[in-house]
């Protein structure tokens, strides 16, 4: 009797242990959020525009499925957004409705992502978004979000001019749409252009162009722009610098700048991705995708096979690419409990220093007149110049 209950016992001890060494619990770190964060365990969703509305940020939520696998999962907003924006609204919450989905990272974030927010929130509180390039008002966006990242655009303005300037620019056209100029943002901006093109003597020229979410699409816009370019430098002359708002103009307006010998001081979001390959027929080969100096040392030599060395400029660090990834590893570390919380402004700043490369971006709070809003927060880089 006693040998079957030492055997009983030993039996029980075994399968104790193994019971152990068998648990499929999830491993939970205590994070410094204040909550358990399961790891490996945990999708991360990114939402873009289209190849034809910003190709930059599509190929960048490529480039992080490629990198993390399964944990990503894409979509994107229609090109249509302005008019279309419940389709975007159920797009979000379409990401928001898988459970595994814990955080959401959009660039460029268009119309109806606040309210998108929102409805999500109703039933997933804890969803971490992450915003880049956000169109709503800044206000309104970064009380509904958890982070949200841009370009300076407003602080930029006196560094385009003084580019423009520098390259010899006399006329300094501006190319946008009623829906951009009604933006806090460009409503503030445009001012400022204005003023800058004053002070240097640089005539500032305002410009209606089709909106390519109107009637027309993006066509209709890029269209436009290959028609008045010429328009504007038979009327001004080659010392004319362009600026537009829009990423749809940028590849028909860099290559008319291009044959007319005119002025780009930047793109409407400057990186030497945006436009400037396809615009000037450059074919990036698979082995170089991604290297940022290639792609530099290319357009420099084509627009020098064109004569406007000096006069074309961009970032060297892709803004809306970086929002992204950004948004992504950021989203990483408060999933895996290290952050101090849903706004974690040293651990975004690393992350920051971290993808753009440490002191490359200058980096500050939203500022507008006595408006400053701590979890929205602005970039921009000194100008690469071709």
């Amino acid at each position: 009797m006693k040998r079957k209950l030492s055997l009983l016992l030993v039996l029980v001890m075994v399968f104790a242990v193994l019971a152990g060494c068998r648990s499929t619990e999830p491993a939970v770190t205590e994070g410094g959020n204040g909550a358990e964060a399961e790891t490996n365990t945990y999708k991360i969703g990114i939402m873009t525009g289209t190849v034809s509305q910003g190709e930059e940020e599509f190929r960048m939520a490529e480039n992080m499925k490629a990198k993390y696998g399964d944990m990503i999962v894409t979509t994107t907003y229609p090109d249509n957004f302005a008019s279309e924006t419940e389709t975007t609204i159920s797009n979000i919450i379409a990401l928001a409705s898988d459970p595994d989905v814990k955080a959401i990272v959009i660039c460029q974030a268009p119309g109806g992502v606040a309210a998108a927010i929102d409805k999500v929130r109703e039933t997933r509180p804890e969803m971490l978004f992450v915003l880049g390039t956000a169109h709503e008002d800044p206000e309104i966006i970064s009380s509904k979000a958890d982070v949200v990242l841009g370009l300076d655009a407003i602080q930029a303005a006196l560094p385009i001019v003084e580019r423009a300037h520098e390259a010899g620019a006399k006329t300094f056209i501006h190319y946008s749409f009623p829906r951009h100029l009604s933006s806090v943002t460009n409503s503030a901006r445009v001012p400022l252009f204005q003023k800058y093109c004053e002070e240097r003597g640089i005539k500032f020229v305002s410009v209606i162009a089709p909106d390519p979410t109107g009637d027309s699409g993006v066509a209709g816009t890029q269209q436009f722009i290959l028609e008045d370019v010429p328009r504007q430098l038979a009327e001004y002359g080659p010392d004319t610098a362009f600026f537009g708002t829009n990423c749809a103009m940028m590849e028909p307006l860099i290559k008319q700048i291009m044959a007319g010998g005119a002025i780009m001081p930047q793109q409407c979001c400057p990186s030497p991705y945006h436009a400037y390959p396809a615009a000037l027929n450059i074919s990036i080969p698979e082995d170089k995708q991604g290297d940022i100096d290639y792609i530099i040392e290319q357009i420099g030599q084509k627009v020098a096979e064109g004569g406007n060395s000096g006069r074309m400029s961009t970032y060297r660090m892709p803004m809306n690419m970086a929002f992204i990834e950004i948004g992504v590893e950021y989203s990483r570390l408060f999933l895996e409990g290290q952050t101090d919380g849903r706004m974690d402004e040293a651990a975004l700043r690393s992350v920051i220093d971290q993808v753009a490369g440490e002191g490359v971006a200058t980096v500050d709070y939203y500022r507008l007149n006595d408006v400053v809003i701590e979890n929205n927060f602005r970039m921009y880089c000194a100008h690469t110049v071709f």
